[in-house]
């Protein structure tokens, strides 16, 4: 790794990790088009970097939600399933990193899920309003099928948003709930792998880390903005179909 590839893959996690797309995919797929080896430490730069992207939140929406406690709550909730399966699972979650077919048919997979949910869904929300109106309830379920996205290429934006919008929940107030979700999913997952590592990275890989972090938090912020507008009008099917595309193109021209 150098610092180039280090901004690369930083704009990579800013622009995908908030888009129903999976930033873990994508990468582990452009790791691989740069022929950057899947070492621990590019796997624990992968995970870390996504601090810059819950920063991004933090500066978004830290000031709207930071006192409310009811809010924080529901988030803490929602994180129990998988910080405990998680914590449980992480050596396998990590070896599962980098292996480029478990994460391409998550993509395809994940894409045929999330169009078939939009064309059944049609807009069903219960009831409009925003994240006061989810319950405890709601929000552990939403945690709990947030679980599955330790598979790398699931999408953790995507299965916490599909399954709310299934529970009937507005389609902003569970983009937003999975904006603040994220920040703690992620800020653990980052906190424990970099506890586990940290004593292994040399002085340049520090710097790699710094770089990935700035970058991945600007390109964030322009994700999350485009997102929220994006959402207003549309559903997730171009998602879905830029999913199936991304898998299939990799599958037919650049796995071996």
């Amino acid at each position: 790794m150098n610092l180039i590839t280090a901004g690369i893959l930083g704009i990579i996690e800013g622009i995908t990790e908030f888009l129903p797309i999976s930033s873990t995919a994508h990468m582990v797929l452009i790791s691989n088009l740069m022929h950057l080896v899947q070492s621990e430490f590019v796997k624990s730069f992968e995970i870390i970097i996504q601090l810059g992207a819950i920063l991004a939140v933090v500066v978004l929406y830290g000031r709207k939600y930071i006192r409310d406690w009811a809010c924080i709550k529901k988030v803490i909730i929602a994180f129990i399933p998988t910080g405990i399966l998680g914590f449980i699972f992480y050596k396998t979650i990590k070896s599962l990193i980098g292996n480029q077919h478990v994460v391409l048919w998550a993509l395809f997979l994940g894409g045929l899920g999330i169009i078939f949910f939009e064309l059944i869904y049609r807009k069903k929300e219960i009831y409009e309003g925003d994240i006061s109106v989810i319950t405890n309830r709601q929000a552990f379920i939403i945690g709990l099928c947030q679980s599955a996205s330790m598979i790398p290429g699931i999408s953790r934006s995507a299965i916490t948003v599909i399954s709310g919008l299934a529970m009937g929940i507005h389609r902003k107030a569970i983009v937003e709930f999975s904006f603040l979700l994220a920040v703690v999913t992620m800020a653990v997952a980052t906190v424990y792998d970099f506890s586990k590592n940290f004593n292994s990275f040399s002085v340049d890989q520090f710097d790699y880390l710094a770089v990935g972090f700035i970058v991945s938090f600007l390109t964030a912020i322009l994700a999350i903005r485009f997102m929220v507008k994006y959402i207003k009008d549309h559903s997730f099917i171009a998602f879905g179909i830029y999913r199936i595309v991304i898998a299939a193109l990799f599958y037919l021209f650049i796995i071996r």
